[in-house]
């Protein structure tokens, strides 16, 4: 092997280290993963909670549970990606993920339910955005950010594809059922996708470069990083809690539930949208800016929604705006890491700065849940989560 070739198989930035399939199974399998095992549930709570009895604060806090599980696992799941690589981490998070949604479909009362979603958690935090994200970095090397906004374009289009289908579904099966068959396409899709797709060779971690302090002990000990890590925290509770609790508010202003799902559908649309903009950003922004910037606007579509209460394609037109905001968070979070301490422990790194966000955005679901009351309803908490989102740009101008 030449020095040249050496160097690219190290970086990840030569053909040879990357699965040529990797990225388009990648695409395929993030929007099918979240869209069953995430966007499903707020479509399908209404009709869990109307025929079992059990009430929304309790289901939601099963949902908040499986994501609690996701980020403590996220953090010993970045170790093992870092050293061995994504396609063993992804496949077994994929067969998990089918196994949990089966025992969602099955579960005979909210214990059951409840441990499906603690299951469910594993899954995500071997299947969803973190690991894709270690794999593209590690694989892509410096064209990662070409990389990574394909695949989240992609994943962008999740609920677009999924909260109008689980509907759509919902209108003639039963919930149980209706898991089921989410369950089928989950396994058909992504076990055998990341299992044959993502078999190329594991580059070895670049060095670090002397311009970057790569230690993880220094990093996670520094003001930039305890100022981010709570900044996205907080942005990440507001923005959690606006996803989960967009079909409730939007039912309680008399949108059928078909008509909820859409615009929540449309919020993904809203996302691919906005990430096809995140390079010229990143051109034109210090990261600094562009955190602050993107944290306060999603504040600022949050309070719309509190504020305006019809008519639909109005609410269509915030939906789609909040989802572009999103778009590209998932992004900034993607590339927080390398912007700032390179990419030697990217998925260490990323998965403890993820942990404190994934935490929150765990919470996020079960607190909106019980919040809306006491706020005299979901117009209320809306308003609430756009000030945790104003005090989470501030923490942002420390990073």
């Amino acid at each position: 092997m030449t020095h040249l070739q050496t160097s690219e198989a190290a970086t990840g930035t030569g053909d040879r280290s990357r699965p040529r399939a990797a990225l388009p199974a990648l695409c395929v399998t993030q929007i099918t993963s979240w869209g069953i095992v995430y966007y499903a549930f707020p479509v399908l709570n209404p009709q869990i909670t109307a025929s079992t009895g059990w009430s929304s604060t309790s289901t939601t806090a099963a949902f908040s549970g499986a994501l609690l599980v996701s980020a403590v696992t996220g953090i010993p799941v970045g170790r093992i990606l870092d050293r061995r690589g994504p396609r063993a981490v992804m496949t077994t998070g994929s067969a998990l993920g089918v196994a949990a949604v089966l025992a969602l479909a099955c579960a005979p009362n909210l214990v059951a339910f409840t441990v499906a979603w603690l299951l469910a958690g594993m899954a995500m935090a071997a299947s969803f955005y973190q690991p894709a994200f270690a794999a593209l970095t590690r694989w892509w090397g410096e064209d990662r950010v070409r990389a990574l906004t394909v695949v989240t374009l992609a994943g962008g289009l999740a609920s677009t594809a999924f909260a109008p289908l689980a509907a759509a579904l919902a209108e003639h099966l039963s919930w149980r059922t209706t898991y089921a068959v989410l369950a089928a396409i989950l396994a058909l899709v992504t076990i055998p996708a990341h299992a044959l797709a993502l078999r190329g060779p594991w580059p070895p971690a670049p060095a670090p470069t002397p311009q970057r302090d790569t230690n993880t002990g220094a990093a996670t000990r520094s003001r930039p990083l305890l100022m981010l890590a709570a900044a996205l925290t907080l942005n990440s509770f507001a923005m959690y809690a606006v996803v989960i609790a967009l079909v409730p508010l939007l039912m309680a202003r008399g949108a059928s539930p078909t008509t909820a799902a859409w615009v929540l559908g449309l919020g993904g649309a809203g996302q691919t949208l906005g990430r096809t903009l995140y390079a010229s950003l990143a051109h034109r922004t210090g990261v600094i800016t562009r955190t602050v910037a993107l944290i306060a606007l999603g504040g600022a579509t949050t309070g719309a929604f509190a504020i305006v209460s019809g008519p639909v394609p109005l609410l269509v037109g915030i939906a789609i705006g909040a989802g572009m905001v999103r778009g590209n968070l998932t992004l900034l979070q993607a590339t927080a890491v390398t912007d700032r301490w390179g990419t030697t422990h990217y998925a260490r790194l990323s998965g403890l700065l993820a942990a404190p966000a994934t935490i929150a955005s765990a919470l996020a679901p079960f607190a909106g849940a019980v919040l809306a009351g006491p706020l005299g309803g979901y117009p209320g908490l809306f308003a609430i989560l756009a000030l945790v989102s104003a005090v989470a740009a501030l923490l942002a101008l420390g990073s």
